[in-house]
């Protein structure tokens, strides 16, 4: 007989625990008492999945792991009364997404903070290199320059990638709101 597979969060529970806390709330509300905070259970639930999700290959080989799942917990917790039971039953979709975003949104900006570092370091050795003699020419390896250089030059692409986006899409949304301009806009006089 096949072995049952046991989820690391009991996703039926996790669903009874967040209605049972939004009733309290609703009721807390009505009396303009004070809002009870978010289950221990549910609390577990989030933090259990941003860890799970931290181990998934695309995920688990940076440094700033931590930094992540703390980002991805703490996002929950700012998004948690957008759950709305009565759409979906499926709270563990919902809170594995936020946390998912989190992670890519503290992902780019540590490597936009390894940009800054990394540009400012290129500017350096410029300088310590247009100043040193023949014998001191090298300060680094030539391969860590390389790895440096390929990924400022990858970091600058995509940057500019996202530039010509947001510029055509504000060029697009321009020229939309222009069209539905024209379309309103009325004769002043109506001849005969």
């Amino acid at each position: 007989m096949k072995k049952k597979k046991i989820n690391y969060v009991d996703n039926k529970k996790f669903f009874a625990e967040i209605v049972k806390y939004k009733e309290e709330l609703q009721e807390a509300r009505k009396t303009f008492s004070e809002e009870p905070r978010i289950p221990d259970y549910v609390g577990e639930c989030i933090f259990k999945i941003a860890n799970k999700l931290s181990t998934k290959p695309c995920f688990m080989n940076y440094s700033y792991r931590d930094e992540m799942i703390s980002d991805g917990i703490e996002n929950c917790i700012l998004y948690f009364n957008d759950y709305n039971p009565e759409i979906s039953q499926n709270p563990f979709a919902y809170f594995t997404q936020i946390i998912y975003y989190a992670f890519l949104r503290r992902i780019g900006k540590e490597e936009k903070n390894r940009y800054i570092i990394y540009k400012n370091f290129q500017e350096t050795m410029t300088e310590i290199y247009a100043s040193a003699d023949e014998e001191d020419s090298m300060l680094i390896s030539s391969s860590m320059y390389d790895n440096i250089n390929v990924f400022m030059n990858k970091f600058e692409r995509k940057e500019k990638i996202k530039k010509e986006k947001r510029k055509k899409m504000k060029t697009g949304l321009l020229k939309f709101y222009e069209d539905d301009d024209e379309k309103h806009t009325t004769p002043s006089t109506v001849t005969n």
